[in-house]
């Protein structure tokens, strides 16, 4: 196991979670790519930061990690790993709903950093010294 995978217990956790790499009988081409593997491979993009070109051979192309990413983004199937994963740990009480945190900081730039006149400015003409 590498930095940023996923264990044996907490891929078996979520596993059932991520879409059957089968397509049941639908059209499309066989996907070949364990599932885990991917997920590894995206956890490793996202805890490294590092761009996608630069994802270890070791879990496949990065386009295809890329690709999987965004369909699971977009199928919601990551919204249904972090949804599940937080039921849990709310079932177990392990979330406090009292304490909330919220950033509400506010850094207002002047009217001139907007490109407003400065007081006593003349406005500028045009096409005039």
């Amino acid at each position: 196991m590498h930095r940023y995978e996923l264990s044996d217990p907490q891929w078996t956790r979520i596993a059932s979670l991520f879409p059957d790499p089968t397509h049941r009988g639908k059209p499309g081409r066989p996907r070949h790519n364990e599932h885990r593997s991917i997920v590894n491979g995206i956890l490793w993009i996202l805890h490294t930061g590092a761009p996608w070109r630069d994802l270890p051979e070791r879990y496949g192309p990065w386009q295809t990690v890329f690709d999987y990413f965004n369909a699971w983004r977009q199928d919601g199937t990551w919204n249904r790993v972090v949804t599940s994963l937080l039921d849990e740990l709310d079932d177990k009480g392990l979330i406090d709903h009292d304490l909330w945190c919220i950033d509400g900081s506010v850094i207002r730039a002047s009217r001139v950093a907007a490109g407003a006149k400065k007081k006593g400015e003349q406005p500028a003409q045009v096409g005039r010294p």
